[in-house]
């Protein structure tokens, strides 16, 4: 219930807001993430909200669509990561044993966490500064180094496990092969 003297108290609206968000994303970290974004947003557009309104509904709807946001966030953030999949993979032409351990190397690479990727990428990839890229993704220099730290690690482990294969054979082909 809504006092007169408070229009926007949202306290009492969490509960509802947090179902639905558990409905929507079905775990309840994400949940609860969404819901920390839904109310930042309702506070930011408070002005926005008619004065016998219906809170709760208003509340909702600001729910609703920062979960749409997020999704197509999602979808875009992982066809722009295939795109440049593809790009990587038509790039260069190397030899068999070449392409296969290109392929575990971009392999270990995209299983790295988000956040330690994409610093790593600016960095390495795009060639930009520790302070550009902090920029670039709005964080401080020292968490940008702690980040490629933390990959650069990630990688290392990476390459020190993983055998080389020192030949490749081909196995049932067609019969016209040259030795």
């Amino acid at each position: 219930m809504e006092r007169k003297d408070r229009p926007f108290d949202v306290i009492g609206q969490l509960a509802a807001l947090r179902r639905y968000a558990r409905a929507l994303v079905r775990n309840s970290d994400e949940a609860e993430d969404l819901v920390h974004d839904a109310l930042v947003r309702a506070f930011e557009k408070r002005k926005s909200f008619r004065s016998g309104g219906n809170l709760r509904t208003w509340l909702l709807s600001i729910l609703h669509n920062a979960h749409i946001d997020r999704l197509r966030q999602k979808r875009s953030l992982t066809r722009r990561h295939d795109e440049a999949a593809v790009e990587a993979e038509q790039s260069l032409p190397a030899g068999q044993e070449h392409a296969v351990r290109l392929q575990q190397v971009r392999d270990a690479f995209f299983d790295l966490p988000e956040e330690q990727r994409e610093a790593l990428h600016l960095v390495a990839i795009e060639d930009l500064s520790y302070q550009e890229a902090a920029n670039a993704l709005g964080i401080p220099i020292g968490t940008l180094m702690s980040r490629i730290s933390r990959a650069r690690t990630q990688l290392r482990e990476f390459e020190e496990k993983t055998p080389r294969a020192s030949h490749l054979r081909l196995i049932g082909g067609n019969g016209h092969e040259s030795s």
